[in-house]
């Protein structure tokens, strides 16, 4: 179940959560119609490489990541989406694309668009493409102490 380790990771911490079952989705906005979440309250996560190296970026998924912001924020010289191939090895227990926003979890730094902090709660795939993981933004930034800043646009 993918699920798990997340789960075992917040019972550690004592954090109060809700589990979302919905019907199958891909992208972040039929994810948030499934599960009747309004878009600019789901978090989706993107992996990104930093001169090569792995990150994770969360943005709601009513928004899209400037890649001149996170450059500017990180000073990376090389900002690039990273390939699926070339993240599916580190998330075993996820589906691909389904990643929970914990990069601590996986050791990989973590950023988050300052949107995000607007809400009470955040929701993301919790590693599977038919379920959410609902909690506290205030747990989701103690526990995983991401870096905020300005890093997202509007759809186009």
């Amino acid at each position: 179940m993918p699920l798990r380790k997340l789960r075992e990771f917040l019972d550690s911490h004592g954090v109060r959560y809700f589990v979302v079952s919905h019907s199958p989705a891909y992208t972040a906005q039929e994810i948030a119609a499934a599960a009747h979440v309004p878009g600019k309250e789901l978090a989706k996560t993107v992996i990104v490489t930093l001169d090569g190296k792995m990150a994770m970026v969360v943005l709601p998924a009513s928004r899209q990541l400037d890649f001149k912001l996170l450059r500017a924020l990180t000073g990376a010289g090389e900002v690039e989406l990273a390939g699926e191939r070339e993240f599916a090895g580190l998330f075993p227990e996820c589906e691909i694309g389904a990643m929970p926003p914990f990069g601590n979890l996986y050791g990989m730094a973590v950023y988050v668009s300052e949107e995000l902090e607007d809400d009470d709660e955040i929701a993301f795939n919790a590693g599977a493409h038919t379920e959410l993981l609902r909690l506290s933004y205030e747990s989701f930034r103690r526990l995983v102490q991401p870096k905020v800043a300005k890093l997202s646009l509007p759809l186009k």
